[in-house]
């Protein structure tokens, strides 16, 4: 690639990271400032704690967006991957020394990505839900069509995802630098008027304002907090775009584009203080405000589609780490692997979003919910850096400290703030997070379970296909691929054909899917073949957590590594295994019931191996767990 076409490139996924990455954190300053001085927070609206909270903002801005992320987390990356499913990855295998301390770390990992469901609904609900309260502002009497637009608005983007993001992706970055750039003309021009602002460049400024709050501090932060939310985003979508992009539309537009607006709302309330009702459409003049709103609608729209897309992908990964039973996975794109639409998961996300629009009425209200779940999954970042400074890149344990030490403290400031608000709301994206982890721990431990109980109860594989060439079975001139969990024992699917049909095939394929705790895995390492004995083989099909899983296109690979396969002749047997409750040792009995349940309803193995659906032959089976 030639140096012009290189810098084109670059350009390009700058644009486009613009869009996906910054919708959230740059929608911010629609509610922000409003709820920094709102009544819940009984901040005194006076020039020293404006000048002092807009300084905290822009020094918060570089101190956990610039400093954490932009230079230092986005150093973490797994093979070009990045979000806390990557980086969990990473520190088990570099910090997990014993099975116990690589479980802690996989399930702190894991309760971060978990609360990310909660982001997720609280984002698409605030952000839309403040953008098109700039009605009221044009005027009161639209007051009683803002939750109807806004639910409506909410339907109509979530019914669109199964159409893909191709086509409204290209559209992203432009309307996102549109939407930077009237931020900074709007900043501007009340900088202009009230330069007074510009102090809140001095960090001391921002020092005394935190430390005249005293222990009211907290309920500050709570607030100020809202400016930060969306920062996760800049490392999720590392494997999208690339650090370089990503870094270059930070410090290039998306920082200095907050920074102004938030100080240009500062000076609107330092020379009117009556624009604290919606300080953010106050910047525009009346005959701007329609636009202005649309804008911010459209704007919001795109920062809940990278969230909404986010999610998808957050539940694909889990699904194929064995923490999420498996669902129905469309892929919207024959180009790009990870353009995906999950049908399951928008409608369940819709019908959250508008529980929370509906129960919260407002975006003040949504705002004490909101930053809960995000600074919680911030803290966990920060402390799984610090395990990837220390035994991953192999720092001094002083200096894997001082790399963390003061983003941990922020992180806990942030937490502890943000708890204040747990009795006004920031109880619900909790208590979706946590109930998201308890399904992923108890899918992830059932499987074991229902693993550990297959492999106690059936034959061993070789002693049984060694049986099998002295005894006389009619065989058919085909082959025969039977997909298990454990390669070890006979597959219950092979057992039931010999015991019903009496037949067994000339070539007999024992395969195993299992996915790596890496995000990719090379096409010339996807199979490893293994012959056990005359006519039977087991072929082990590797998978990282980003590959999308196609076994008839791996098992061509077969071939070249002594397992001769015509994907023409092949059947596949599946056995579906009916899992039977039962109480004693392993998990508690209503866990179990809850475990037997997502089984059942689980999404079908043909499909999420894209094996053809004339070729496959499903058995079933009873197992007790």
């Amino acid at each position: 690639m030639s140096i012009k076409d290189d810098r084109e490139s670059i350009a390009g996924l700058t644009l486009g990271a613009m869009g996906v990455v910054y919708g959230d954190i740059g929608t911010s300053p629609l509610y922000t400032m409003r709820e920094i001085f709102g009544t819940a927070t009984a901040i005194p609206l006076d020039a020293a704690h404006i000048i002092g909270s807009v300084s905290v903002i822009f020094w918060g801005l570089m101190m956990v967006v610039t400093l954490k992320y932009v230079l230092l987390v986005l150093r973490a990356d797994n093979r070009g991957e990045g979000g806390i499913m990557a980086l969990t990855a990473l520190v088990a295998n570099a910090a997990g020394k014993t099975p116990r301390r690589r479980l802690i770390l996989l399930m702190t990992g894991v309760f971060g990505a978990a609360l990310f469901y909660g982001d997720t609904v609280i984002t698409p609900a605030i952000s839309v839900l403040s953008a098109v309260e700039g009605l009221e502002v044009i005027t009161p009497a639209f007051k009683p069509y803002v939750l109807p637009i806004c639910i409506a608005v909410l339907i109509g983007l979530f019914a669109m995802q199964r159409f893909g993001t191709a086509t409204v992706g290209r559209m992203f970055g432009p309307v996102i630098a549109l939407w930077f750039g009237v931020l900074t003309v709007t900043g501007v021009t009340q900088i202009l008027q009230e330069p007074t602002i510009l102090a809140a460049l001095n960090p001391l400024n921002a020092f005394h304002f935190l430390r005249s709050q005293g222990w009211h501090v907290f309920v500050a932060v709570g607030a100020i907090v809202l400016a930060f939310t969306g920062a996760e985003a800049l490392y999720a979508d590392m494997g999208h775009f690339g650090k370089r992009p990503i870094q270059l539309a930070w410090i290039g537009l998306v920082l200095p584009a907050l920074t102004i607006n938030y100080m240009g709302q500062g000076a609107l309330l330092l020379r009117d203080p009556s624009a604290l009702g919606n300080p953010f459409y106050r910047l525009f003049p009346s005959f701007w405000l329609i636009p202005a709103v649309v804008l911010a609608t459209v704007a919001t729209v795109i920062a809940s589609q990278a969230v909404i897309t986010g999610a998808y992908s957050m539940t694909k990964q889990a699904m194929q780490l064995g923490l999420l039973p498996r669902m129905q996975v469309n892929y919207t794109s024959a180009k790009n692997a990870g353009q995906i639409y999950l049908p399951g998961v928008n409608w369940l996300l819709l019908v959250a979003v508008i529980i929370a629009v509906l129960g919260f009425g407002s975006s003040s209200a949504l705002a004490a919910a909101y930053g809960m779940s995000v600074t919680v999954t911030m803290l966990i970042t920060t402390v799984l850096t610090y395990f990837l400074v220390r035994d991953g890149w192999g720092y001094p344990l002083p200096l894997a400290i001082v790399a963390t030490g003061v983003f941990l403290v922020l992180d806990v400031l942030l937490v502890m703030s943000c708890s204040l608000k747990f009795f006004q709301g920031g109880w619900f994206p909790l208590l979706l997070g946590v109930a998201i982890f308890f399904v992923m721990a108890t899918w992830h431990r059932g499987r074991e379970l229902l693993i550990d109980s297959i492999r106690r109860d059936d034959p061993e594989l070789l002693p049984f296909a060694n049986r099998l060439l002295v005894d006389r079975v009619h065989r058919v001139a085909r082959t025969a691929v039977y997909a298990v969990a454990n390669p070890g024992t006979v597959p219950q699917a092979l057992m039931h054909n010999l015991k019903h049909n009496q037949v067994l095939h000339e070539r007999n394929v024992i395969l195993t899917v299992k996915f790596h705790d890496v995000p990719w895995i090379p096409f010339e390492e996807r199979v490893k073949v293994m012959s056990l004995t005359t006519g039977f083989w087991t072929v082990q099909v590797n998978y990282g957590f980003k590959n999308t899983p196609d076994v008839p296109k791996a098992l061509e690979l077969c071939s070249f590594n002594g397992a001769p396969i015509n994907l023409f002749e092949t059947s596949y047997f599946l056995s579906r295994e009916i899992v039977v409750p039962t109480k004693g040792a392993g998990m508690s009995h209503w866990r179990e019931v809850c475990f037997a349940f997502m089984s059942r309803n689980a999404g079908s193995v043909s499909s999420f191996f894209q094996l053809p659906n004339n070729c496959v032959i499903e058995l079933g089976t009873r197992v007790q767990i």
